[in-house]
């Protein structure tokens, strides 16, 4: 039984991501074409994705306006699904908050470092396939 005591959740997060990832487009399609060739579209996203995490946490955290039903909507699934740069942003202004200066700046460098490297490494293994 417990998929089933973990399957309103799943469902709220999906259907938030859902969501989320359609607005992501809707935003993409106001920025097409580029004319600058800034990556205006997603530069946006990620703005206004880490604006909306900050803001939906903390009336989670501080108030009663946010349920924990509407966090999961609103915060995992919709922003998950619009951008995980505002996911990031959060874990690591938490951990700074917290006072985790090591981990806050391994986590910042390291994810930025990291999917550099995986970005250059799956790019390399898509041209030995093809």
């Amino acid at each position: 039984m417990p998929a089933v005591k973990h399957a309103a959740p799943l469902a709220l997060v999906g259907v938030g991501g859902l969501l989320g990832s359609m607005a992501r487009y809707a935003v993409a399609l106001q920025f097409m074409p580029a004319a600058t060739g800034f990556p205006w579209s997603t530069f946006s996203v990620n703005m206004l994705g880490s604006f909306l995490i900050g803001l939906l946490s903390e009336l989670a955290v501080s108030t009663t306006i946010v349920s924990p039903e509407a966090r999961l909507f609103l915060v995992t699934g919709f922003c998950g699904g619009f951008t995980t740069f505002s996911a990031y942003m959060y874990e690591y202004s938490t951990l700074m908050k917290d006072g985790q200066l090591f981990y806050s700046l391994l986590y910042l460098a390291g994810s930025i470092l990291g999917g550099l490297i995986a970005l250059y490494t799956g790019t390399l293994i898509a041209k030995l396939w093809s």
